[in-house]
Formats: structure tokens, C-alpha cells, sequence
């Protein structure tokens, strides 16, 4: 709802559209809900336990013929269709943040995942307006494995006095053509999901790269996860607009 309000605000779409896409979107803690649908797209908790125990349900809930689908960045495709009696068709299908503007989804191949599979998952993701990208199972895939590095590497020159959040960000996205500089990304990812995803890489990999820097740990712990709670390293009003930073650096140091 947020993404669409912003957009009839900058007039992309009207009272109309917007309360007909509202009207087509079912809310419903019961999974029962699920068994007449096509294909189910989980964004759960990027947790392997908690995945396996939603797709064994699902999989006795859903027709043989449904495709269900993940939006993990991290786990194991094979490990999570392993929970299934259809792990042909399982997949992964990462949504890149924001969902609303990102023109790009990985798609992840499982051991068993067909090629019917792949192929119907792709013509979805091109309905959708999305340009879908095919990867193998490796922790990160590409754009996850690639795009940590820099948000720690930000982070670590706001520890170390380089430049302020602002300046930072600004480098981003007028240098490189970012939508979003590194922390504001972090900030709409969820500070709590980035530390986990840290952690995951950093164990697989052993690369001090994806070691999470300690300010990260501090801000999670002290419940600042970004939008969703308002505050990261911007504040952000109701309506998840960015405000002023509320992370301030000094040389030598960051103050919260």
C-alpha cells in the first residue's frame, strides 16, 4: 500500500488504479486459503527451519500442479524443496529492494527444479515487469554476494570519520548511478535482515568481508531497524519517506 500511495502522489497512478490493485490483494493468517491458488511466492523469515516447515505445509495444502517459490537471498533452494514431495517444483525467485521499482529477480535453480518450472516462473516475473536473471544455488547468489561488501565497506566509513550518512549515500548515487546510497539501502532492507545475511555469508564464505561491522550489531540490538521502526541511519516518517540522518559521524568514531 505504501509503494502505491507514493505513487499516486507523484501521479504514476490513480485513486482508481490504486484501489483496484488494493482490491485484487486477500488477507488471511489461514494457509487453507492457499489451496486453490496457482502459485505461491514465501517471504518468511530467512530461516531454513522455518522455510521447510511452511513449504511441508504448503505442500499438503497446495495442487500438485502449484509452483512454490522463495524470496531467500541466502539459503539453499535443494535444502528447502527437501521438505516437499514437488521438490521439482521448487525455486527461488529473490525480489531485489525496493520491490516496486527493482527491474531485476533472481531466479534460483534448485537440484531438482524443472525446467517447466523455471520456464513458467520466468514468463510470471515478465508479467510482473520484471527482467528475471537465472543463477545456481551459492550463498549471496550474484547481487546479494556482491552488494554486502559495500554496504559494510560504507559502514565502516561512517565508523571511521570519512564522510557523514549523507555525503556517503550522495557519493553513491550521483558517482555510480545508485537509486539508493548503501545505508538508506540498509535501512529499507531491515537493519535485523542485513545482520543475518552478514553472518550466513560470513560463515559460509570465511571472508572478513561479510563480517558484520560492530555498529551494525549495535543498532540492531538497540531495536533501530530502519523503516520499519522508523529510525536506522535516517529517521523516517509514516509513510517510510527518508528524514534527516540519525547516525552522527566523527573522526575517529560514529555517535548514535
Amino acid at each position: 500500500k505504501r509503494s502505491l500511495q507514493q505513487r499516486l502522489e507523484k501521479w504514476d497512478i490513480t485513486e482508481a488504479e490504486m484501489r483496484s490493485t488494493l482490491g485484487r490483494i486477500t488477507i488471511t493468517p489461514d494457509l487453507q486459503k492457499l489451496s486453490d491458488v496457482d502459485f505461491v511466492l514465501d517471504c518468511t523469515v530467512d530461516s531454513l527451519e522455518e522455510k521447510q516447515r511452511i513449504f511441508s505445509l504448503l505442500d499438503k495444502i497446495c495442487q500438485p500442479h502449484v509452483i512454490l517459490s522463495s524470496n531467500t537471498s541466502t539459503l539453499s533452494i535443494t535444502e528447502v524443496a527437501a521438505a516437499t514431495e514437488r521438490p521439482q517444483r521448487i525455486i527461488g525467485t529473490h525480489f531485489l529492494q525496493p520491490v516496486s521499482r527493482a527491474d531485476v529477480v533472481e531466479l534460483v535453480r534448485g537440484l531438482m527444479t524443472s525446467d517447466e518450472t523455471m520456464q513458467t516462473t520466468r514468463l510470471l516475473m515478465q508479467r510482473l515487469g520484471k527482467v528475471a536473471i537465472e543463477v545456481y544455488e551459492s550463498p549471496g547468489y550474484v547481487t546479494t554476494r556482491l552488494i554486502i561488501p559495500l554496504i559494510n565497506e560504507a559502514i565502516l566509513a561512517l565508523v571511521e570519520g570519512v564522510a557523514n550518512v549523507d555525503e556517503i549515500d550522495l557519493a553513491m548515487r550521483l558517482g555510480y548511478g545508485m537509486r539508493q546510497g548503501p545505508l538508506e539501502m540498509v535501512d529499507r532492507m531491515g537493519l535485523d535482515t542485513v545482520l543475518i545475511v552478514m553472518e550466513r555469508l560470513w560463515r559460509e564464505y570465511g571472508d572478513t568481508k561479510y563480517r558484520p561491522n560492530a555498529l551494525l550489531k549495535k543498532l540492531v540490538r538497540a531495536g533501530h531497524l530502519g523503516v520499519s521502526t522508523g529510525r536506522g541511519f535516517y529517521f523516517y516518517d509514516e509513510q517510510g519517506n527518508r528524514l534527516e540522518p540519525a547516525v552522527q559521524s566523527s573522526t575517529g568514531g560514529t555517535l548514535l
